[in-house]
């Protein structure tokens, strides 16, 4: 950590031998705490005019942003990974913007923002509430999707009620200044994360950029100038040092990070020895709140069933999609496929999934150490399945096959491999409802973290009064943030009326996955996890899948559609979507 020293100088030299500029850092904390009383201020109508303008002016910038973001990453913007990178890197931002937009219309008109419903009893004295579909429009282009936003247990809807928007309830309660510590992989991290923190919490924000990704500041800057404009927002750049810095600075009054545990480890405790000491006894360096959002060895769990040639087609895309957006360098990539050893379509299932991986395209290795960190996974396990060419920087799909599920302590299981390689591993059970029990536990009590994790299970299977009843009692029971059934983990990131961040409970020297929520547009005070769920097989194949040859002309659409909802747009956003 730098030591901060009362009155700087313009520039201190860390222990690193790094210069930091501290007179422009001391500024930007500086500026935004003089505004964090008008922020607190700012009625909800004026807040959503705010929106109104950060939406339009991101839609502005979307295409520079977007080129930006492929060139780093070795796209063609016009390629389905130019698609996948402009939604998940614009699109997102936007959808979330535009979903606390509602919520501040909400709450001038009505009180509190108003969630669409049904809310549904769960076990252990849960409530869900049900987020999406909250419009029409959710309900023609999200064809069958839902999502629930699960509350902590005990928790009623008048308590969800009475306590929605406690920042609103008491503003100048919850001024202060909050450190975002942006991820350097997916572009609108940062972003999205200054949205939560003004809009859902009430602070105002220093926004550091993350090294890998600085070159989008540029863009940030334009898409979020309403906020800067104001005084409510400042992005700066730097390392580690300059981010030491700012978290030492006495008028940051709370930390938002996206990283890994490593990262939480060190800002909180320190490094080396010293830290190691301190988190042994729990004495911490920093003592101001820290919310994080860490990452997890996230498990995809295969319920087995009999499949036809086309739902396996289907699934083999669905996962392929999982393992290879954004190159593997996702905090909710499948880490570990869970299936039945006795699954008489495994092996057909895997053949199935590999021959998709090798018709993909394999991507630039972005993100720093990642050949590193595969060749620690390669030299813990000799079966291994690569496929597709790789070229200098590139790295191919990787497969782990066979792990085993006994061998509590592999790597597969408690290292998330932040790179494009997934392991697999087959558990015994005498019956499905038997696996999905065991694999809840393993998922629960083996396999590291609680961020997310995806169910997969066809209809039928649903359907059975056993195997269906097991699966809707381990969506009760998984400890995880978000789940997925027959959806994607991801789409609860995505969707923003969700929440986002690890099953909670952790604490910081247990971080795992971290501590926290992120996106919870419908300003819940006591969530506790997401699930969202959609068909076994969606027709048309969502344009986010990788295979979806036409996805950047949907994503191109879809991101217009979402910056400007119409019917208008509807027509030529749906034949697009058919067309993939």
């Amino acid at each position: 950590m730098v030591e901060r020293r009362g009155a700087v100088a313009p520039t201190i030299t860390s222990q690193d031998h790094v210069v930091i500029d501290v007179t422009s850092l001391d500024a930007a904390v500086e500026e935004v705490a003089a505004h964090a009383h008008q922020w607190a201020m700012t009625t909800p109508l004026e807040r959503a005019a705010l929106l109104a303008r950060v939406v339009a002016d991101t839609f502005s910038v979307a295409e520079e942003w977007n080129a930006a973001g492929c060139a780093a990453k070795g796209y063609d913007p016009q390629s389905p990974e130019g698609g996948e990178e402009l939604f998940s890197g614009v699109g997102t931002f936007v959808r979330m913007a535009q979903a606390f937009r509602r919520s501040m219309l909400d709450l001038a008109s009505k009180g509190r923002p108003q969630y669409p419903g049904p809310v549904h009893h769960k076990p252990g004295q849960r409530i869900a509430v049900q987020v999406v579909p909250a419009t029409l429009f959710d309900k023609i282009l999200y064809g069958g999707v839902t999502a629930e936003v699960w509350m902590e247990p005990g928790v009623s809807e008048d308590d969800v009620k009475a306590t929605q928007a406690e920042a609103y309830r008491s503003p100048e309660r919850h001024e202060g200044v909050s450190l975002v510590l942006g991820a350097g992989n997916v572009a609108s991290l940062g972003p999205r994360d200054v949205l939560s923190k003004l809009f859902a919490e009430g602070k105002v924000v220093v926004l550091k950029a993350n090294p890998v990704n600085d070159y989008l500041v540029p863009y940030w800057s334009r898409a979020m100038a309403a906020l800067t404009e104001a005084g409510f927002l400042r992005v700066v750049s730097g390392g580690a040092q300059v981010g030491s810095y700012l978290i030492a600075h006495e008028r940051v009054t709370d930390v938002h990070v996206t990283g890994s545990d490593k990262t939480h480890d060190a800002i909180v405790f320190g490094v080396g020895a010293e830290g190691e000491r301190r988190k042994a006894q729990n004495d911490p360096l920093v003592t101001k709140p820290v919310s994080c959002e860490l990452g997890n060895v996230s498990p995809v769990v295969i319920v087995p069933g009999q499949w036809s040639k086309k739902e396996l087609e289907y699934q083999a895309k669905h996962v392929a999609t999982m393992i290879a957006n954004n190159a593997g360098f996702n905090c909710l990539t499948p880490r570990v496929i869970v299936t039945h050893a006795g699954w008489a379509q495994r092996a057909e299932f895997f053949e199935a999934l590999e021959a998709v991986l090798s018709s993909l395209p394999t991507r630039r290795a972005y993100y720093p150490g990642a050949e590193a960190r595969r060749d620690t996974f390669l030299a813990a396990h000799n079966s291994v399945d690569i496929l597709g060419d790789a070229s200098a920087d590139h790295v191919p799909w990787t497969l782990i096959r066979d792990v085993d599920p006994a061998k509590h302590d592999d790597i597969a299981f408690n290292v998330e491999a932040f790179c494009a390689l997934t392991a697999e591993t087959a558990l015994d059970a005498t019956s499905p409802a038997d696996f999905v029990r065991k694999a809840t536990d393993f998922c629960n009590d083996v396999v590291w973290g609680t961020l997310s994790m995806t169910l997969i299970a066809d209809t039928r299977t649903l359907r059975d009064p056993e195997t269906g009843a097991a699966i809707e009692e381990a969506i009760a029971n998984l400890r995880y943030g978000s789940i997925g059934v027959n959806l994607w983990h991801a789409l609860s990131f995505a969707l923003a009326s969700t929440v986002w961040g690890a099953y909670p409970g952790h604490t910081i020297t247990d971080i795992q996955s971290g501590s926290g929520f992120v996106g919870n547009a419908y300003l819940f005070a006591r969530p506790q996890k997401s699930v969202v769920r959609g068909p076994f097989v969606a027709k048309p194949s969502p344009a986010w899948f990788s295979t979806n040859q036409n996805a950047a002309v949907v994503m191109r659409k879809l991101l217009a559609f979402e910056a400007g909802p119409s019917f208008a747009k509807l027509p030529g956003l749906l034949l697009a979507a058919i067309k993939s």
